[in-house]
């Protein structure tokens, strides 16, 4: 325990290391050769209630704040394990909880929390646009009492796995609204059906870590108008509530990362004998431990800071970007300390860290690069001109 809290989160850390110590690293190995879903772990954490973290209490869920939940996945993180697996279920429920229909919670969120469905997919990202949502080019057309849907969307992780897809699509052509901002849409989407129908496809996409992501293409998908989460035409303003919750969640298992990566570093420094003493006895090796220590420290503090903003009701735009590139540098930095501590054994498959460095490597890019987050910080928190 790094940060001041109380007793309840400190025994769900406990809780979520006790979970995550029946998965040991030779269970994250064999996942990772096969690029294989990790769905026992996942069932495990769902069975234990941790991924419904964020559901209220009346729908079944614990109804945890964003900063008790930012504690379970950076504990994932921290033990070894990837959160990554489940971590969207976490973020994008935001999205339902504020903006959803009384009957979509009521349908949705009590077979979400005991395990019957899983809202994993977030459809956002297209091939043409990337992070310029604003210009995304898959749509929506109301028809009757149903929407089609055509399109494609990419980087849509797990959506194999998933039962239920938060889309967001566009409702009103650009040229015809007046803000560029207002004229996209959220939809759940329920992917069992739209899949049966012959109208969602999905392509998995093979990376250099195993993330479970995909493309996902809509021909002519029809789905029923009350998918519509919240206002026709206002879904852009919905998800960026959502992006703070996730940039902070994503920053939260950064730290996590990092803290496995020093234990690991500091543990091989301490035992690894070189010229008769252990190499941690050495300055240019401690310093680099040290160092990744204090950049993860300043970056704990501030997810936590980012996460208690959003839980009062603040807007933690300024927080939650800024808690993001702190974590995913600090995490980065320190896999890239611990392959150096352990010298060529880190590039060995059975001691993990190989694994996890390509794993980290990641948020520094997703879901938003750290260019665009000092972009954002350049604009929007130090007034200075719009870069173009």
């Amino acid at each position: 325990m790094s940060v001041s809290e109380d007793e309840d989160v400190t025994e769900i850390r406990r809780a979520v290391q006790a979970l995550c110590a029946q998965f040991p690293g030779e269970y994250w190995r064999e996942k990772d050769r096969e690029r294989a879903y990790p769905s026992e772990f996942v069932a495990a954490l769902t069975e234990a209630g941790f991924l419904a973290a964020l559901i209220p209490e009346a729908f079944g869920g614990a109804g945890l704040g964003l900063d008790a939940a930012a504690v379970i996945m950076e504990e994932i993180q921290s033990s070894g394990a990837n959160g990554a697996s489940c971590h969207a279920q976490m973020y994008i429920m935001n999205t339902l909880l504020r903006y959803g229909s009384v009957a979509q919670k009521s349908e949705y969120l009590p077979k979400i929390a005991k395990g019957e469905l899983r809202l994993q997919a977030f459809g956002v990202s297209e091939p043409a646009s990337g992070t310029d949502t604003l210009s995304l080019r898959t749509v929506a057309v109301k028809d009757g009492d149903d929407y089609v849907i055509n399109g494609q969307k990419i980087w849509t992780s797990r959506a194999e796995y998933s039962d239920l897809m938060l889309l967001l699509a566009r409702t009103t052509p650009r040229e015809a609204v007046k803000s560029k901002t207002e004229g996209l849409s959220i939809f759940l989407v329920d992917m069992r059906a739209a899949l049966a129908s012959g109208g969602m496809a999905i392509k998995p996409i093979r990376t250099m870590m195993n993330h479970s992501t995909t493309e996902v293409f809509f021909d002519d998908l029809r789905i029923p108008a009350t998918s519509l989460v919240g206002e026709e035409g206002k879904g852009f303003r919905y998800i960026l509530s959502g992006m703070n919750a996730e940039r902070i969640l994503i920053a939260a298992e950064c730290v996590g990362d990092a803290k496995w990566f020093i234990s690991r570093a500091s543990q091989y420094a301490k035992e690894r004998q070189v010229f008769a003493r252990p190499i941690g006895q050495n300055q240019g090796v401690q310093f680099p431990i040290a160092r990744c220590y204090a950049q993860m420290r300043a970056a704990e503090l501030m997810v936590h800071h980012a996460a208690r903003v959003y839980d009062e009701g603040g807007n933690p735009g300024e927080e939650a970007n800024i808690a993001k590139l702190l974590a995913s540098e600090a995490s980065w930095a320190a896999a890239d300390m611990c392959v150096q501590t352990h010298g060529g054994f880190g590039f060995a498959e059975e001691y993990d860290v190989e694994r996890k460095f390509r794993e980290a490597r990641l948020y520094t890019i997703a879901p938003i690069s750290t260019n665009l987050i000092l972009s954002y910080v350049a604009e929007h928190v130090l007034g200075l001109p719009r870069s173009y």
